[in-house]
């Protein structure tokens, strides 16, 4: 159920922020869904701090205790942070 709910707050994410450039990275509602998606998956993050789109299907988020991770749904439609350095 976990997985599901972090596919569906994520494709979501990825639909509003791919379909309206006016939505900002910075929106406390994207970075509040961001963060729920990796605590979902269970990595350190805290809260998400801020947000950068690199592209329609993926963002990298900042967190609180420095770590950044790069939200996207892999090939198999899984949602997938990938701790980046």
């Amino acid at each position: 159920m976990k997985r599901q709910a972090a596919i569906l707050m994520v494709s979501t994410l990825i639909a509003l922020t791919g379909s309206a450039h006016s939505i900002a990275a910075e929106d406390p509602a994207v970075l509040k869904d961001l963060g729920a998606v990796i605590a979902l998956l269970g990595l350190p993050c805290g809260q998400v701090v801020s947000a950068t789109r690199s592209n329609d299907k993926e963002q990298v988020a900042t967190c609180q205790n420095g770590n950044r991770y790069r939200v996207f749904i892999n090939a198999q439609g899984r949602v997938v942070a990938q701790l980046q350095p």
